[in-house]
Parts: C-alpha cells; structure tokens; sequence
C-alpha cells in the first residue's frame, strides 16, 4: 500500500508539473514588445518535414498590426472569434456546444478554442491534441490573456498563424496566395484567407474548393450586413461572382438571408463547419 499511494503522489506531483508549473516556464510578458523570431509550431512542423523527408521553406515575415488590411483583421475574428473582445481568453459558449458536438459524435476534438487558445498553442506548445496539451493550452491563456493587451494578442495571432505548407503570418499568406502585402488585400482575398484557418494544410485560399467558397461568402456577408464593406461591395461582388459564379452566390445569400446574420455567433455556423 505504501509503494502504491507513493507511486500515486509521484504521479500526482508530475501532472501537477507538467500542467500547471511548466507552462509558468514561458516568457509570455516579453512578447509585448518582442516579435517572435521562431514559433514552437515552426519547430514542429521542421522536424514533422524531416521525418517525411520533404523539403519545405518556412515563409514568414511579422508586420505590424496597421499594415493588415482592416478586412482581414475582421474576417479573421469573424470566422475564428467573434468574441474576442468581450472574453477573457475563453468563450465558455462555444466551449460547451463544441463538448456537446463531441459527445455527440463520440469523438473528443477540442473545438471552440479562441484566438488567445491558438496563440498560446502556436507560440508556445504543438498542434498534438491531448487533454494535457489542452489544459496547458489553458494555463497559458490565462497568462497571455493577464500580460498582453488584446490588440497585441491580435496582432501576434496574425503573424504566427498557419494559413498552409511553410506559411506563417498575414504578409506571407498575402504573398504567397495573392502576390501582394497583407495590407492590399481586397475584402474577397480576406474572406478567402479566413475561410480556411481552421484547417490550413487542407485547403487553399487561391484554389478554393467548394467548401472554402461557401464560407468565405458567409463571411463576406456577415462583413457586409455589419458595415465593414459598403461602398466597395460592387467591386466585392465582382470579384466573388468572378470565382464563384453568380447563381451560386446568389444562391448562398438567399440561403443565409433567413438568419439575422448582423447578430449571427459564427461557433453556430462557421466553426461548426470547420469541426
């Protein structure tokens, strides 16, 4: 008995470690000034392309958060967390209709994450999903959420987020996809970018797939019932119409029409779609 409550508080002791302690080991407070040179999800993916012998160039290039286009910067919380600015790194919501899903489902996903969660994940730890990478996850975004103002979370999230093979960032997507900077891109190119966050090795924002279109047009919308593209939108539509076709966009706006999109909870549609 006495070997085996040691075994436990060992135990005990080492979860305690792993998942409170070791995530306190992380110089958050230094990324309020300091622009990350290298993430911990850059490192994982150089060593996953190592083991697969693939030769693949990271592509990444921080930029301050006024050389984003103001398109991608709400597409971007449109689609990933809406709301961002009125929680404090969790959206609670989101987390328990993501655990009903996945009650439902049998299936243990760990949906719902805000862009704080995806930022402590992308700085600091791996895209491997367990419940103790998760509840580290969690730890750190108390952390971030405490030492980083929101527009700096914002504009680090931006900069380190995966958006395909080797892309880091807004810049090097802008670039990548569209030849331009992250500052010229159009609400369309935006919307597209958005659309496909969630999973970015999957899909691709200048060969979208059917899936990608319909998202990236519900995004589209939400921004133009919200008043963020007005006198624009002729051209927007243009250039949706251009890649979409126009029954089909006008086929998904006659669909959504029936919601009050001003006021839609994208953890109700858009991230639905993307678990």
């Amino acid at each position: 008995m006495k070997i085996l409550r040691f075994i436990i508080l060992i135990t005990l002791a080492i979860l305690l470690f792993v998942v409170v302690i070791y995530p306190f080991t992380f110089y958050v407070s230094q990324y309020r000034t300091k622009n990350p040179e290298m993430t911990a999800m850059m490192k994982f993916r150089i060593k996953q392309w190592e083991k697969q012998g693939k030769k693949i160039t990271i592509r990444y290039r921080f930029v301050p958060l006024s050389q984003i286009s103001p398109y991608l910067i709400k597409a971007v919380l449109i689609a990933e967390d809406d709301k961002f600015y009125h929680h404090e790194g969790f959206d609670l919501e989101a987390l328990k209709k993501a655990l009903e899903k996945d009650l439902k489902n049998k299936k243990f996903k760990y949906g719902g994450s805000t862009i704080s969660q995806q930022l402590a994940k992308n700085l600091f730890l791996s895209p491997r999903k367990s419940l103790i990478r998760k509840l580290q996850e969690a730890v750190l975004t108390i952390r971030i959420e405490k030492l980083l103002t929101k527009k700096r979370i914002l504009e680090l999230y931006l900069n380190v987020a995966e958006w395909g093979p080797g892309i880091f960032g807004a810049e090097a997507a802008a670039n990548y996809y569209f030849g331009k900077s992250a500052k010229d891109l159009s609400p369309w190119e935006s919307a597209l970018l958005a659309a496909v966050l969630p999973r970015p090795l999957k899909y691709s924002p200048s060969n979208p797939s059917p899936y990608v279109q319909r998202r990236a047009s519900k995004i589209l919308y939400i921004m133009k019932r919200r008043g963020i593209i007005s006198e624009e939108y002729t051209e927007v539509e243009k250039e949706t119409q251009d890649i979409t076709g126009s029954a089909q966009q006008d086929s998904i706006i006659k669909a959504d029409s029936s919601v009050n999109l001003e006021q839609l909870n994208p953890v109700d549609s858009l991230k639905q779609e993307a678990n």
